[in-house]
């Protein structure tokens, strides 16, 4: 059974109070991935949160049939496929294990439920999801403007 204490191992989770937590506890899932092993595909329906407990899961980006590129990787205590604390959403990567991975998770509908029951505890989990998106947006922001400074076009423009 998951207990209170494993949940406080989650970033995302450490803002909640006790009694939210006990409450979490009643719908997570612990699942279980192997290597290689893909948790959800990009344009999946968003259906389940996840919490890396143990092992680690590239979140990647499909360019072409023939490329693919990691845009983020997922250490234990993080959470991602936050699509599914957005109604009506897909994915947006593929998310693939790159080592055997356990991770804490529940469905979108059960933890929209507590949230009815619990406005605070919705406030909270919402307001820590907007500060994920703002790290990714910012992280990827960056990657963007790293890919235009150092691509050979671009370079005259630069140097002028």
């Amino acid at each position: 059974m998951i207990t209170r204490e494993d949940l406080k191992q989650i970033v995302m989770l450490t803002y909640l109070t006790d009694p939210m937590l006990n409450n979490l506890t009643q719908i997570v899932d612990v699942l279980k991935f192997d290597k290689d092993e893909i948790i959800f595909k990009e344009g999946d329906p968003s259906t389940r949160y996840y919490m890396l407990r143990v092992g680690k899961v590239l979140l990647e980006q499909r360019i072409s049939d023939k490329v693919t590129a990691i845009v983020g990787s997922i250490k234990p205590g993080y959470s991602f496929g936050w699509s599914a604390l957005i109604e009506n959403e897909v994915y947006t990567t593929d998310a693939v294990c790159d080592e055997p991975s356990e991770v804490f998770s529940f469905k979108r509908e059960k933890i929209f439920k507590l949230f009815d029951q619990d406005p605070e505890m919705g406030f909270i989990m919402h307001q820590r999801l907007l500060v994920i998106i703002k790290k990714r947006l910012d992280y990827r922001t960056e990657q963007f403007r790293q890919a235009i400074m150092n691509h050979p076009d671009m370079q005259n423009l630069f140097s002028t």
